[in-house]
């Protein structure tokens, strides 16, 4: 594995005045602050809570707009383009779109395609842009303007690597990964050295449980172009077949092989993330704070370092942590473990806020074309209402078969009182080697309910030693249920 070299996007460099139906450089309000948009996610989840049906739908458009100030259009708005570098007038490349400052990115190709609207190259790069972007910020209205960014990017080049690329992203980031490995393989029909379609393949593989063909596509990717989003998938596929040794081999190569600071958070965060689901938290939170010494404000970072600070025993410091996460990017993943460690504490009512906010974020995500029915079926089975939990399990299940849709689907059969159906999905989800103290836990619980005794102690043994704070509710009850299997013996 070699360190990556650069694939600028270029654009086609023909100056034209704009198409008819371009959006104007007119002001339009500021983009809210992250406090404004989780007010506007309290406020959409109140609304939520008091109606269903139409109703829920038009408050999750009016979310949307709440979300984004009413910056909707492509290209977003008069305010973007004032505040863009000056003598910024070409596309930028795709590497500081990974690498650098996303919004002064998504900013000068704003300006960029008003001034030349032609170039098809820099349509494909703002749509991907906006992909990009929403990891962290957490705002799925930006698909939206992807979308049509990368559309008119091929209306403007018919089939180009570019813009086809930028649609498997935009699949996979909506959990569409039927549609990404489609994406994906005509784009690389076009350019077999496309990272960001090798990268995509790989994502869709992985997310459609197709685990061979994945260790087959990132051994070809990192043949093709090798570098930090390569090795970093290249490391997960190990992962999830078992292979940790390996998996942290290859993470620290790239590590090694990081460009800048980007890169360093990216990568330093990956291996505290692994590090923390094999229970070694100092390990972890010294990766964690190497990210953030290379940028203090990489969120993923933020998160993983305040659920090793859960799980080591900081409950206070953890609360802390992802109380500044949520309040810039309130997605799931992170509102459910703050809910969880308020609960812990005994605040019944902050952890219901944070699980209404779930709630709202997937009715937002949804209406931004989000299939959020695996993110729903993880929150619902503890959090909310298990029915529906069931619902969207299924549905995740139909659509794609992984080790997390077995997962999920096994826990919301448990929490529905079906303990002896689920036991197939959570066997399955432990099939492939991938070891997580969560899988082991439900595992366990249902052999349990199951009443297969000896197995649910050899599963709930397994997950409190693997990471015996992997989770600050889950792992309370797997001691429970142990210490309940052992005074019954």
């Amino acid at each position: 594995m070699s360190p990556r070299s650069n694939d600028s996007t270029r654009g086609s460099g023909q100056e034209a005045t704009p198409p008819a139906g371009a959006p104007p450089a007119a002001k339009t309000p500021r983009p809210p602050s992250a406090a404004g948009r989780v007010d506007a996610l309290r406020r959409f989840a109140a609304a939520a809570r008091r109606g269903r049906g139409p109703h829920l739908a038009s408050c999750a458009v009016l979310l949307a707009v709440a979300m984004t100030a009413g910056a909707v259009a492509v290209g977003g708005d008069g305010r973007d383009a004032a505040r863009a570098v000056p003598g910024v007038s070409r596309a930028v490349s795709a590497d500081v779109l990974v690498r650098g400052d996303l919004d002064t990115a998504i900013r000068s190709l704003q300006t960029h395609v008003r001034q030349q609207p032609r170039d098809f190259g820099a349509w494909a790069a703002l749509g991907f842009a906006q992909v990009e972007r929403v990891r962290t910020d957490g705002d799925p209205s930006r698909y939206t303007r992807a979308e049509r960014a990368l559309a008119r990017s091929l209306a403007l080049r018919p089939g180009n690597d570019q813009a086809l690329a930028g649609q498997a992203a935009l699949a996979a980031a909506r959990h569409d990964f039927a549609a990404a490995l489609d994406h994906a393989d005509r784009a690389l029909e076009r350019n077999p050295y496309s990272e960001r379609a090798l990268c995509s393949r790989i994502d869709a593989l992985v997310e459609l449980g197709r685990y061979a063909e994945a260790a087959k596509a990132a051994t070809v990717a990192d043949r093709r172009r090798p570098g930090v989003p390569v090795f970093t998938r290249y490391a997960y596929v190990r992962e999830l077949r078992g292979d940790v040794r390996t998996a942290r081999r290859v993470l620290h190569r790239a590590l090694d092989s990081a460009a800048g600071p980007a890169d360093v958070a990216y990568v330093a965060t990956a291996l505290g993330n692994l590090e923390r689901g094999q229970g070694r938290y100092d390990t972890a939170l010294h990766h964690y704070a190497r990210a953030l010494a290379a940028d203090d404000a990489y969120l993923p970072a933020l998160e993983g370092r305040a659920r090793a600070q859960a799980a080591d025993g900081d409950r206070a410091g953890a609360i802390t942590t992802l109380e500044q996460v949520v309040a810039r990017s309130p997605l799931p993943g992170p509102l459910v473990a703050l809910g969880e460690l308020y609960e812990d504490r005994g605040d019944r009512a902050k952890a219901r806020e944070q699980y209404a906010l779930v709630d709202a974020w997937t009715a937002l995500a949804r209406a931004g074309g989000v299939d959020v029915d695996l993110d729903t079926a993880l929150a619902a089975a503890d959090h909310g209402d298990t029915a529906e939990a069931l619902r969207a399990a299924r549905a995740a299940w139909d659509r794609r078969r992984t080790v997390h849709t077995a997962d999920a689907l096994a826990w919301a059969l448990h929490r529905a009182g079906r303990s002896a159906e689920a036991l197939p999905y959570a066997r399955r989800a432990t099939a492939t080697g991938y070891r997580d103290a969560a899988f082991l836990h439900h595992r366990g619980m249902i052999e349990k309910a199951a009443g297969q005794d000896r197995a649910a102690r050899a599963s709930l043994t397994a997950a409190l030693r693997l990471n015996p704070g992997f989770s600050p509710l889950g792992a309370r009850a797997a001691r429970a249920a142990l210490e309940g299997l052992e005074a019954a013996r």
